[in-house]
């Protein structure tokens, strides 16, 4: 079998698209769908059901692609690695969301670039949960972390840590709003004051009140900012409460520039998991990253 009816074959099944297995490829699209073709009649069965907007593998295409995937994604590894790998560093493509991967990810990783950069090359993208899994997938990416826990058999994810979430404010806020009041009263304490947020659906605060008061929030969000780390500076600077991650927040709260609203007896955590295609941690270069990133996660709060 043609080992370059294989890799387009693989590169289809993960981009879920001719067109954009094209890309990857730098093929034609006609080109791409002449070799899945001719791979199909080779094996004599459809890999692909072809829908409106792009194809979804059969049985046999699912089958195929878990076993040839691994053995092919290998085959790249010898290929761009050489016979001398002191001669060249090896990139590591990453991807996760902006500030797991700022604060935590990419420090942990930077022992393995060497002291001369000869080691390791690091590239990384940051996305949503979703976004960073489908490229993973796609083969645009060799390693993300997500908040998600991918479906399915094409991808493959072990938990790596769990992150405690804090409701924190400026002091004059926690001063206005007094312990015992917010103590007695819960919730409601909180629902006038304004909210610092990711997003206008308000999705850590959401998940705070759910968790920990069982109820909405009646508040909407007074900055909408999409990055954690300015939602804790505009909290800082007195713009109104939000929920952060204790990994992010936990500097201005030793320095008392943001105050701990709330001391719940369960606190809301949130996982991430180290994702991977299935198969590939039998490449050196992720499975070291794998590994290290689980060794520096250890020591994580």
């Amino acid at each position: 079998m043609d080992l370059a009816l294989l890799r387009t074959f693989v590169t289809v099944h993960r981009a879920g698209s001719f067109t954009r297995a094209a890309a990857l490829l730098g093929l034609s699209q006609p080109a791409v769908t002449s070799q899945i073709r001719t791979l199909e009649r080779q094996l004599g069965r459809p890999l692909f059901l072809r829908q409106a907007r792009g194809v979804i593998p059969t049985t046999i295409g699912d089958e195929l692609a878990h076993k040839a995937a691994p053995h092919l994604d290998a085959l790249v590894e010898i290929a761009e690695s050489g016979l001398d790998e002191e001669s060249s560093p090896r990139t590591l493509h990453l991807a996760g969301p902006p500030e797991f991967t700022a604060e935590r990810a990419l420090p942990a990783l930077t022992g393995l670039t060497g002291e001369d950069g000869r080691r390791l090359a690091l590239r990384a993208s940051f996305g949503t949960a979703e976004e960073v899994l489908e490229g993973l997938a796609s083969g645009h990416h060799d390693l993300a972390i997500s908040t998600a826990r991918p479906r399915g058999a094409l991808l493959s994810a072990t938990p790596l840590c769990d992150e405690e979430h804090i409701l924190v404010a400026a002091p004059r806020w926690a001063d206005r709003i007094g312990s015992e009041m917010l103590r007695l009263k819960g919730a409601p304490a909180l629902d006038h004051l304004p909210v610092v947020e990711v997003h206008e659906s308000l999705p850590f605060v959401a998940r705070y009140w759910a968790s920990v008061f069982d109820s909405r929030p009646a508040a909407s969000g007074t900055v909408v900012v999409p990055d954690l780390r300015a939602v804790l500076s505009c909290a800082i600077a007195g713009a109104g409460l939000a929920v952060l991650p204790r990994y992010l927040c936990a500097p201005a709260l030793r320095q008392g520039t943001i105050v701990a609203l709330h001391d719940p007896a369960v606190p809301p955590l949130r996982t991430y998991f180290l994702v991977v295609r299935t198969g590939t941690l039998a490449l050196p270069l992720v499975a070291r990253a794998h590994e290290w990133l689980q060794r520096a996660a250890t020591v994580w709060y």
